[in-house]
């Protein structure tokens, strides 16, 4: 089995994939539109998507809904760098959020930071070797 993708519901669809590909680095792999059906799709990634063993990330856009409640459960998603600190300022300088500044993770030596996307989704940047930036 493989991880292919998670979905996000997201409020405005351009506003999203300007963020996960200008601040956070992403490539626009693909979208959908089906007006009939009320909703877009993009997918983005990093290093090609599915077609290269990484998983993507599926934004959805259902046709008039601007945001969303995200409930208790949904936690984060994850991306390993290869510097935390100079990511977040590379995502500072573009116009993004960092809600939590780089530093070791409660309890632990991680490095960790946390970045929130335009509709509210957190994204955790974890310190590691031969990530990349």
């Amino acid at each position: 089995m493989q991880l292919l993708h998670t979905m996000l519901r997201v409020g405005d669809m351009q506003r999203s994939i300007d963020f996960y590909t200008n601040i956070i680095g992403m490539d626009l792999l693909r979208t959908t539109e089906r007006p009939d059906q009320g909703y877009s799709l993009a997918f983005v990634a990093f290093k090609g998507g599915n077609k290269n063993g990484e998983a993507e990330l599926e934004l959805t856009y259902n046709h008039g809904v601007s945001n969303y409640d995200l409930g208790s459960a949904y936690g984060h998603i994850a991306l390993g760098v290869e510097n935390v600190a100079e990511t977040c300022e590379r995502i500072r300088e573009a116009g993004g959020n960092v809600t939590r500044e780089a530093g070791p993770v409660k309890g632990g030596t991680t490095v960790i930071a946390f970045v929130e996307d335009p509709d509210g989704y957190k994204v955790e940047l974890i310190e590691a070797a031969g990530y990349g930036t």
